[in-house]
Parts: structure tokens; sequence; C-alpha cells
């Protein structure tokens, strides 16, 4: 099924049908101070998406969809790989300090730990550093791989995957951020890393979504 995104003046006519259809396209036009021509395009996409219908000598009527209704499909429609951000890595050949450091120059919370082939086998939290640094005087001695969290305990999202069921795996799980990897190997675990999603990026949607930025998610590739 194709999800229609809807722009904000398909929602602002999809609502003044609602509450006053059935309504003619040209009483449309007037109450958005636009032309009757300007709407046409507008009008055909509510009807194909049956969130309208139209009758002739009669005009638009509104067909039961709600607003909650449209903005649930939007946000069903909206996968992983298009809200995720880059990931952050280093060499889990590094140290303790030096994933501070690259944390703090990326400003970030979360730090992915990479294998000698450039496949996950770890991450690396602030809560992860501070422990660290609470039980050792130097965290240039810690290799990274001490204080990460290892492979066989991370959860992870992939790229096809619903915002949604991303989002309550970050809740179930009391986390702040999760690797977005492509299986290589799914028995044996292993993932090359393609991105990050975290709350940030949930915040960010909703205002966006607020501000009816949303349909901007749809389809784009980094």
């Amino acid at each position: 099924m194709t999800i229609i995104s809807l722009s904000n003046r398909q929602k602002q006519i999809a609502e003044i049908v609602r509450l006053d259809g059935p309504i003619t396209g040209e009483h449309i036009a007037e109450r958005l101070n636009v032309t009757r021509a300007a709407l046409r395009s507008d009008l055909a996409i509510l009807v194909m998406g049956g969130i309208l219908d139209a009758r002739p000598k009669v005009g638009y009527f509104y067909t039961g969809k709600n607003t909650l209704g449209m903005l649930m499909e939007e946000i069903s429609a909206i996968t992983v790989q298009d809200l995720q951000s880059m990931p952050v890595a280093i060499s889990h050949d590094k140290s303790a300090y030096e994933a501070v450091v690259t944390m703090f120059l990326e400003d970030v919370g979360t730090v992915f730990v990479l294998d000698e082939n450039n496949l996950l086998t770890g991450v690396v939290s602030r809560k992860d550093l501070l422990k660290a640094a609470i039980n050792n005087s130097d965290l240039r001695d810690i290799p990274v791989v001490m204080v990460m969290t290892p492979l066989s305990k991370i959860i992870v999202a992939q790229p096809e995957e619903s915002i949604a069921t991303a989002a309550r795996r970050l809740i179930n799980n009391e986390i702040d951020c999760l690797p977005v990897v492509k299986m290589l190997n799914e028995g044996k675990r292993q993932y090359k890393i393609v991105g990050r999603i975290t709350k940030t990026n949930f915040t960010r949607l909703l205002v966006d979504l607020a501000e009816g930025k949303g349909g901007n998610y749809h389809n784009t590739e980094e």
C-alpha cells in the first residue's frame, strides 16, 4: 500500500471539508485565498487518497479520516533510514581516552567500536566512560574494548524498519542510541554499521511533524 504524505495546504483543505462539508472547490479556494485552479492538484490527491470524495453540484465531503489518522499514516511511512544520522566510530585498538576525545569532538553521546574488518564489535556510551574514569586514574591506559558494551549485548536497528519499532526498542531497553546496521551474517552477528538513531532524532521528527515538515523525511537517502 502506498502512503500519501500530505502537504500543509492539503491538511488545511481536509480540515475545512471535515468541518464545513459538503463544500465546493470555489468556497475552499476563497477560504485559503487562492484560485480554484491552484487547488486542483491538491483536491485530486485528497480524493485519490480516499480522504475526500466529490459529487457533482454538491461539492467535496469528508470520508471519515481525521487529522490524527493522517498523522499516524505519515509516521508509519517513515523508516529508520529516513531518520538516521551518520555514525561515529573508532577502532577497537584505541584507548578509552581516545573514545572520550572522539565523543567530545563529534558532540555525540555514543561511539561505536569497529573491529579490524570495520564491523561493529562494541558500543561506548558516556556512562561507560564515566564508570571507567571513576575506577581508573588514567583512561589512556585503558583499552576501549575493556569499557565498551560488547556485541553480544548490543541492541540494533535495521534501515528498513519503521521508526515506531526503533523507538519502542529504545524505550524498552532504556538506551539513548541504536546502531543502524546491515546484517552480513545474522547467525554470527556480523554487522556493518550504516547509521545511528537516537532520542534526538525522534525529538527532531516530532518538532518537524508539528511544523508540517514530516513529508521531507520520505524517500530520502544520504
